[in-house]
């Protein structure tokens, strides 16, 4: 039997950042999206899908979701049996950006939620391709779904998130690092470095791709997150 796949989205995103891959991977394997919408912290977000996902379970986050991802495992390591990070980060949140986020929080709660999702999402976050309207169309309605109180908890979390740099040296289960060759809110660099941090971490670049790879080029993620899958489980 192999492990529950575990979903965690981007910030201000659900089940649709995932769907292609939701879509190829369900065939041979449960599949599951749990949210990062309770708690404006987090270790708190952590906590609770602790709580709902099964006792041993594979991990995919992207942006936000990886930051919860490295949360868990450095909560309960032993519980995660492999772990994928794509467009993401350990580091914590800069001053300049954390205070870039309370003009945000606050005219989103004044009804201008709209006008922040547009500065938030735009199409240079997407590598130029015939499908880039269409990704930031459904960046923007899953957005808009959640809503502005989602933003608010979810932009408190982010300000008060952790380093992980030294979860991520302690990590010891197979470990895909992904991302997309055109990410400019989280370069490739970035990524090499953090896979340089994890022992035995594979490094994936999808061409043609930016933050949102899944939906940007979803047959090459998914390729790459069925090579991850096929990688033997680690003796601890």
């Amino acid at each position: 039997m192999t492990e529950t796949l575990v979903f965690l989205p981007e910030q201000m995103s659900d089940a649709r950042l995932f769907g292609p891959q939701i879509a190829e991977l369900s065939r041979d394997q449960a599949v599951m999206i749990a949210p990062i919408t309770q708690g404006d912290r987090i270790e708190e977000i952590a906590s609770t899908l602790l709580d709902l996902v099964p006792s041993r379970f594979a991990l995919v986050g992207h942006g936000m979701g990886g930051i919860v991802a490295m949360e868990v495992y450095r909560r309960a390591p032993d519980r995660v049996t492999r772990l994928a990070l794509i467009g993401t980060t350990p580091l914590a949140e800069t001053p300049q950006m954390a205070a870039m986020r309370d003009p945000q929080m606050i005219r989103a709660r004044a009804g201008r939620f709209d006008a922040v999702l547009a500065e938030e999402f735009r199409l240079a976050d997407l590598a130029p391709g015939p499908h880039q309207r269409e990704v930031l169309a459904l960046v923007l309605e899953m957005a808009r779904g959640l809503g502005p109180e989602v933003f608010v908890r979810q932009s408190r979390a982010m300000q008060r998130r952790r380093d992980q740099q030294g979860t991520l040296r302690r990590i010891n289960v197979p470990t895909l690092v992904l991302c997309g060759a055109e990410d400019a809110l989280y370069p490739v660099k970035r990524h090499s470095f953090m896979a340089e941090m994890i022992p035995k971490a594979d490094l994936r670049v999808i061409e043609d791709a930016g933050h949102m790879p899944t939906l940007e080029q979803p047959g090459a993620v998914t390729d790459a997150l069925r090579d991850w899958l096929a990688q033997p489980l680690l003796l601890r």
